[in-house]
Order: C-alpha cells, then sequence, then structure tokens
C-alpha cells in the first residue's frame, strides 16, 4: 500500500525561485513581457461501500504555466517538469506561439498599481491551509461510521452508493515581470455519503456531504450519514402534480445554483461576447429590493478567500447586489480591457459571494406561500444564459394549505432568469456554504410547473 503523503515537494520559496527563473529567462529571450503560474498538489480518496473498503485514490501533480508577451502578441505554454531544461522549454515553446499570433489590444499583464503588495502575515491571517494528518486506516473507519449511521435509520435504508472521506493540500506561486511574486498553500477536506431508500418497487437516492479548509470543522461523520438517509426515506412515495404556476422555493443548496448563474451572466467573458441576459445591468434593478449580496475575499478558512487574484491584483470587499441593484461585473484584465473597464479582482472567479440571508424557517416559508413548491434537486442544464431563459427537471416536495407535504418527481419548472431574480420574495434563515458561495432558500413568487 502507498505511503501516507504529508508534505509538498518543494517550498513556496522554491517555487519563487523557478518562478522568477521563468520570467529572467523570458525576458533574455525577447518577451516584452511575462507571467507564471506554478502549483503543485496532493491528495488521497477512501470510498466505503456497504461496510467494506472499496477504494483508494492517491493523487500528486504539478504544474507550470507561462504566458509571454511580444508587445501584444501572446503565447502560452505549460510543463509538468520543473527541470530548469524542461521550465526554458517551455518559455520557448511560448514565445515560438507568440510569433504567429495576431496582436491583441487587451492582451497584455494587469495593471502594476492593482497589483497586491502585502506581506506574508496577511495570507497567513487567511487561515487557509490546514493539514489533515490522516492515514487509509483512519479514514476509512470515518467513512464506515457514516455509511453505518445512514444505514442504522432504518431497514428502508436498503444500499449505498458509499460513504468517503477526501483529503487535499495544494500550493500555488504567481509571478509576472512587473515585479510581482507570491502564492500560498489551501486545504479542502470532505466526508460525503450516498444512500438508496426502497419501498415495495419504488426506490429514491439520497445524499449529502460537508467539506471545508479545517478537518475540525467538519460535520461529524454520523450527521451527515443520518441525514443523507432522512432525505432518501422522504422521497419514497414521489409523483407527479398537475401542470400549475405557483410559489417556488429552491432550498439554500439549489439556491447557490441560482447565485451560480448570476455569475456567470456578470462575468466579463459573457458580457464583452454579448453572450448574456445581464448586458449593461450594472446600475439596473435586477433582483426584487430584498437580495443584498456582498463579496467578501477576506474571511479566515473560507473557501473563496484569497489576498489577489489569478493575475496577482488585490482583492476588495464590496456588495455586489445592494437593494436588489447589480453595483458591479465580475471582470479580470483582460475582459475589463475589452469592455473598456478596469478589473474587479476577478480573474478566476469570485470569492465568497455571501446573500444575506432572511429571518423565516423553512418551514415558515412554506406557511408563507400557502400552495407551492420545494425543489431540493435539479436535473439537467437547461438554461440560455442569451436569453435567461430557465427549464430544468427537478424533485422535491408539494406544499398545500402551507405545510411541506407530499414527495414530487418528474416535473419541470420553468420561467426566465431575469423575472426569477426580480421575483424574489422571501429569503430563509437556513444559509449553507457550497465552495465560494453562501446562500440562503429563497422564495421565487411563480414559477410553471409542468407536471401530469
Amino acid at each position: 500500500m502507498p505511503k501516507k503523503q504529508n508534505s509538498f515537494s518543494s517550498s513556496q520559496s522554491a517555487l519563487q525561485d523557478l518562478a522568477r527563473e521563468i520570467i529572467d529567462y523570458a525576458r533574455k529571450q525577447g518577451a516584452t513581457a511575462s507571467e507564471t503560474d506554478i502549483s503543485e498538489g496532493f491528495g488521497r480518496s477512501v470510498n466505503v461501500r456497504r461496510g467494506k473498503l472499496e477504494t483508494i485514490e492517491y493523487n500528486r501533480d504539478k504544474g507550470v504555466g507561462v504566458t509571454v508577451y511580444l508587445g501584444q502578441q501572446r503565447g502560452h505554454a505549460s510543463s509538468s517538469d520543473f527541470s530548469l531544461p524542461a521550465l526554458h522549454a517551455a518559455v520557448d515553446a511560448a514565445l515560438s506561439i507568440a510569433r504567429f499570433t495576431a496582436p491583441d489590444e487587451a492582451a497584455g499583464l494587469p495593471d502594476e498599481e492593482r497589483l497586491w503588495r502585502g506581506k506574508s502575515r496577511d495570507i497567513k491571517q487567511l487561515d487557509l491551509h490546514h493539514p489533515w494528518d490522516l492515514d487509509t486506516d483512519a479514514a476509512t473507519e470515518i467513512a464506515q461510521r457514516c455509511e453505518s449511521a445512514a444505514f442504522a435509520v432504518g431497514p428502508q435504508i436498503c444500499n449505498s452508493d458509499g460513504a468517503s472521506v477526501y483529503v487535499q493540500e495544494s500550493q500555488f506561486v504567481s509571478a509576472n515581470s512587473l515585479g510581482f511574486c507570491a502564492g500560498f498553500a489551501t486545504s479542502r477536506h470532505s466526508i460525503s455519503v450516498g444512500v438508496i431508500a426502497g419501498e415495495d418497487s419504488e426506490m429514491q437516492c439520497g445524499d449529502w456531504y460537508s467539506s471545508f479548509r479545517d478537518p475540525r470543522d467538519l460535520a461529524d461523520p454520523e450527521r451527515i450519514g443520518d441525514y443523507a438517509a432522512r432525505r432518501a426515506l422522504s422521497r419514497l412515495g414521489s409523483r407527479k402534480v398537475p401542470t400549475c404556476e405557483v410559489p417556488v422555493i429552491f432550498e439554500a443548496p439549489q439556491a447557490c445554483g441560482l447565485i451560480s448563474h448570476l455569475v456567470q451572466a456578470v462575468s466579463g467573458g459573457s458580457l464583452y461576447r454579448k453572450a448574456s441576459f445581464l448586458l449593461d445591468a450594472k446600475g439596473q434593478q435586477i433582483f426584487s429590493p430584498i437580495v443584498h449580496i456582498d463579496e467578501l475575499p477576506h474571511i479566515p478558512k473560507a473557501m473563496g478567500s484569497t489576498p489577489f487574484d489569478d493575475e496577482g491584483i488585490a482583492t476588495q470587499g464590496r456588495e455586489l447586489v445592494t437593494g436588489g441593484v447589480l453595483q458591479g461585473y465580475f471582470l479580470g484584465s483582460y475582459s475589463a480591457r475589452k469592455m473598456g473597464l478596469q478589473s474587479t479582482g476577478n480573474a478566476g472567479g469570485c470569492h465568497n459571494l455571501i446573500v444575506r440571508p432572511g429571518s423565516k424557517s423553512l418551514v415558515e416559508l412554506a406557511r408563507e406561500i400557502g400552495t407551492g413548491l420545494l425543489v431540493t434537486e435539479l436535473l439537467g442544464q437547461g438554461i440560455n444564459y442569451v436569453t435567461g431563459d430557465y427549464s430544468r427537471g427537478a424533485a422535491g416536495y408539494w406544499i398545500e394549505n402551507g405545510v411541506i407535504g407530499h414527495p414530487v418527481h418528474e416535473i419541470t419548472i420553468a420561467g426566465n432568469l431575469r423575472e426569477m431574480f426580480r421575483d424574489v420574495v422571501a429569503l430563509g434563515n437556513d444559509t449553507i456554504v457550497r465552495g465560494g458561495k453562501q446562500c440562503p432558500s429563497l422564495v421565487i413568487g411563480k414559477m410553471t410547473i409542468a407536471g401530469e
């Protein structure tokens, strides 16, 4: 059995030395500007099914990407070899590509005055790296406890998709010819389980997981297994509902998906290509007035926290949506130049988007809408980002007389994202964290349900 992996093969200072070597060599070879990203990571995944160890997976990856500029001609190359000959060869390859590339007026390094110039202590305060010294036997035992707790809920839990424990650490360094050179280590660990409930000829699935940077923040394995099993059991007896138009509650995990659609629609790539239903939406009312969304990139331990974006531009907290009004976009330097704007420090994506919660529980939201649908599962990718049209398979629970009732399946919910955002009529108090997004359940005033 492979030995436990518990350290990086290179130190941060060693990676920074390699990055500086790449930048220096590119300059000597004629590049007018250059940038590089060097990363490595390692991890382990243990999967248990029906109490028995099923798979053990180890990974150890590393890579370097090099981008060079000849004026506004750009070339890029990559390598998984950290030896100096290989790094020099990557630079030479990138330069060769740049010579045959058409000039692009938006190409180039980020604005120098926007680059992060902080200290290592600023990164340490974000507290993003928490190694989990967990050997295979210990990981297996945690996964078994998680799955056993699910089976203990009742005899109707008849099968399992498996329980998994995942441990991952990674580090990187970014550098460019403007003098920026920085990086840091991160971690991400998780416990997950999926089980199957059966009754007569019907079978329903339920799953749940917990994922954090610090293993001490993970939910107890038994709680994860118990909750996954109860979700599966609650799906038994699912049936269709008649086609109708009713309010729809998106359970918090599914509401996070709606926020992901917002990010896609107001990101630079979609905007400058005019492939978004929210073109020129800055300063406009895109949500109902009760919606406030913050981007907070400096929360300790949070999955989306970072002192600088993928280009090295310093990140800053901001109100993305205030009273339903969009205050800004997600832009890197390239997309910002294409639009005649400045980077928002979002090269690589968003950083901890937080939808401010409401005051009502899920039960209270159901009581408030009277008759409608609680969506707990979405299927398919029926989203048109140009028009905003939204149509997806769904499952959940029917709400009648303000009470969450029987489970529902084999339905489609449809609407338009622009109209759905404006029709958010209530927010729950049950915020959940899903990666770099935090969102409570939310209520859309009216959507079309296609059923029987």
